[in-house]
């Protein structure tokens, strides 16, 4: 694969989109302007399963201002129901607390809020069921996992293997449910024109993929792609939860069919964010470990409980990690899925990577401290030189040299010192240690047109977004560079369904899909017009297929090392220091790769010490539905973090050498402070979030 020549890819060029953002002139969703507005409050359902009855509108109707109210009964018909999460208000089925049942049109948010209050709804209420636990006799196997994995995967007898092994560990781990939390809401506008051969809705959307989201409404409302509009320059963040269309970009397409053309603004509270958007599934994980008497695996069994909904289903791959991540003799992986009367679980960053590399990494701890040897020795030991399942090369694996620069920058070698250190005092003091990875995937389907301006720029065009990650600089910085121009001649035009299609955010492969788009269309600009193209010279180019693909296992890795402090009387934990180490390919921005394995690590504290979606089994729904109650850390929870990439450059993975950074900053950081909690305290905790009681006993 020929690379680019990086002259601007490297650089910690300043995020073009930061003025804008900084002042408030970068415009999300249910901020832009459009001319008489109006405003969308749903009602929500009440009960965890059952039928509505009767829906009694009047009150809300009479209300001054109130433009539309929609219910179960009355809505527009869809012409596509297949997605269960989608097809709201065309039957009268509850599957959920928290659906949407109906909604309020009106010529202000506080009117349609009050007109919604005003709505009651009978129903016929039956038993619902929201108890997730590894003990229910419904467990079921589903046909693939998340990404389209196999949801089994069996190499040798594990347990003949573990009845001879040196040394075991046998453990269940648990992490808990956690919601998406993104700064901006899921939020969009919808508006209804008429068209030529028909009509023609544009949608304004806070969304990971503008032209996911017209591929996936467009034909459940009659429509061909080619009516349909999505535009999202700007959105506030996803973590995954805006990597699909959700039920609210539905509704408020409908409501927007009642209001005679006018546009339908429609924000999600807060609240109703923790039925409606995506959220990670609660896990149960059994892990079983063999090795001998050197610490070399001999046998892994992993085998995860994971939660999804009987309206849809979700298979988080939370065991697919340990498929690739160590050296076994044997090998054994399972999925198994709770479907149960709750909204629909979906992506959150790296689903399946990190909940499963919690419960790995920290099994791989117990096996250390079994076998009497250094956490980062034992993982040593156990490198794969290919990968397990397929024999195949890796295009690059050196979490050996993450693991040991890690160490070597931590201060590893006096770990044990570090902690004696803090035994005079009330703070007892621990460090520990897990290791990191992602796949590194390039996502078919994305295109890049490149236009030669009379003012001498180039206008890059290509239908990506940016959810906050820093896409808006790295493409223009790969742009630069494909093209051999400064990266001020370079205009990026991205986040609209009239732009080339591009891939969704997602899974760490944006940069990746989009940019070797962009390279392609350079190159092939370069070939058609040279240095010297006349004004107006354009061409588009697709992402090309990769074929070392199919001949190399493509991965990013990591270490993540935490210093924790746990007070004696009170047992308040405290992550004092935290170091990521990456090797992530050629690394296009450092600062927006820095700010994003930053950002990752800290949702890896968040998630060791904090994030816990509370569901109430007597009601079927999550009751900490604030930032109050849900917890996320802040600042007082973040003390000192960095983040650092290895000198690295995977000529398989793209043209770019690059490797996706959005992801791995989280996978393992959990597991890095639950066990070195267990280095400070001498308890080992099998669950996240770690709370104060379970330290109790140390």
């Amino acid at each position: 694969m020929t690379l680019v020549d990086p002259k601007v890819i490297g650089t910690s060029a300043e995020r073009l989109d930061a003025h804008d953002k900084v002042t408030g002139s970068a415009l999300y969703a249910f901020e832009y302007p459009v001319e008489q507005p109006t405003y969308l409050h749903p009602i929500l359902s009440t009960i965890g399963r059952g039928r509505v009855r009767a829906m009694h509108t009047a009150d809300a109707e009479a209300l001054d201002g109130v433009l539309a109210v929609l219910t179960v009964f009355d809505a527009p018909r869809l012409a596509d129901t297949s997605d269960g999460e989608l097809a709201i208000l065309q039957d009268p089925e509850v599957h959920f607390r928290g659906q949407f049942v109906g909604a309020v049109v009106a010529e202000t948010p506080e009117v349609a809020r009050h007109g919604a209050s005003l709505v009651r709804v009978d129903y016929d209420v039956e038993s619902h069921d929201t108890d997730f636990h590894s003990g229910r006799d419904d467990l079921y196997a589903p046909e693939d996992v998340n990404a389209g994995f196999p949801t089994d995967t069996e190499d040798g007898d594990v347990d003949a293997a573990l009845a001879a092994a040196a040394v075991t560990v046998d453990q269940v781990y648990s992490t808990a449910m956690e919601h998406n939390n993104p700064m901006e809401p899921h939020a969009a506008i919808a508006r209804w024109t008429p068209g030529g051969s028909g009509p023609v809705l544009t949608l304004h959307d806070s969304t990971q993929g503008v032209h996911s989201v017209r591929q996936t409404l467009a034909p459940m409302f009659g429509l061909e792609v080619e009516q349909m509009r999505v535009i999202a320059p700007y959105v506030g963040g996803g973590f995954g939860s805006k990597g699909l269309p959700h039920a609210h970009d539905v509704l408020v397409v409908l409501a927007a069919q009642r209001v005679d053309g006018r546009p339908v603004k429609f924000a999600l509270t807060r609240q109703q964010m923790f039925a409606l958007s995506a959220y990670r599934t609660p896990t149960v994980q059994h892990i079983r470990l063999g090795a001998d008497a050197d610490g070399r695996l001999t046998a892994l069994s992993h085998e995860a409980i994971v939660q999804s909904a009987k309206i849809k289903e979700f298979a988080e791959q939370a065991a697919v990690p340990s498929r690739l991540m160590y050296s076994a003799g044997t090998r054994y992986t399972t999925h198994r899925l709770a479907s149960l009367d709750v909204p629909a679980p979906s992506w959150m960053r790296a689903p399946g990577e990190t909940p499963g590399m919690f419960a790995a990494e920290v099994a791989m701890d117990e096996l250390a401290e079994a076998c009497g040897l250094d956490p980062i020795e034992l993982r040593i030991r156990n490198e794969p030189d290919v990968y397990p399942s397929t024999g195949r090369p890796w295009s690059g694996r050196r979490l050996t040299d993450c693991l040991r620069e890690g160490a070597r920058r931590f201060g590893w070698a006096d770990r044990d010192a570090t902690a004696r250190a803090g035994s005079d005092s009330e703070w007892q003091v621990g460090m520990g240690v897990a290791s990191a990875t992602y796949p590194a995937n390039t996502s078919p389907g994305s295109v890049a047109r490149i236009v030669y301006e009379s003012d001498g720029t180039y206008t890059v065009q290509i239908g990506s977004v940016d959810i906050g990650t820093g896409a808006w600089t790295a493409l223009t910085q790969i742009a630069a560079d494909a093209l051999g121009c400064p990266l001020d001649a370079i205009v990026l035009q991205i986040g609209d369904t009239n732009l080339p299609s591009a891939t969704v955010a997602g899974g760490s492969t944006g940069t990746s899909s989009w940019g070797s788009a962009i390279v392609a269309a350079a190159r092939a600009f370069r070939d058609q017009y040279g240095t010297s193209p006349a004004p107006g010279a354009a061409t588009s180019a697709g992402t090309p297929d990769n074929p070392d693909a199919d001949k190399f296992a493509l991965h990013s890795f990591g270490a993540h090392f935490v210093e924790a402090h746990v007070h004696r009387d009170t047992c308040e934990i405290r992550v004092e220091r935290m170091l990521g180490v990456f090797a992530i390919g050629r690394v296009i921005n450092t600062r927006t790769v820095r700010s994003q394995l930053l950002g990752g690590m800290t949702m890896g504290i968040s998630m060791a010490l904090h994030e816990s979606s509370v569901n109430d089994p007597r009601f079927g729904h999550v009751v900490t539905q604030d930032l109050a109650s849900y917890h996320v850390s802040t600042h007082a929870d973040i003390r000192y973090l960095d983040a650092v990439c290895l000198d690295d450059v995977d000529e398989h993975a793209n043209p770019m050498g690059s490797k996706g950074a959005g992801e791995i900053g989280i996978v393992g950081a959990a597991a890095a402070v639950a066990n070195a909690v267990r280095h400070a305290t001498g308890v080992r905790v099998r669950k996240v979030p770690i709370h104060l009681d379970d330290l109790l006993p140390g």
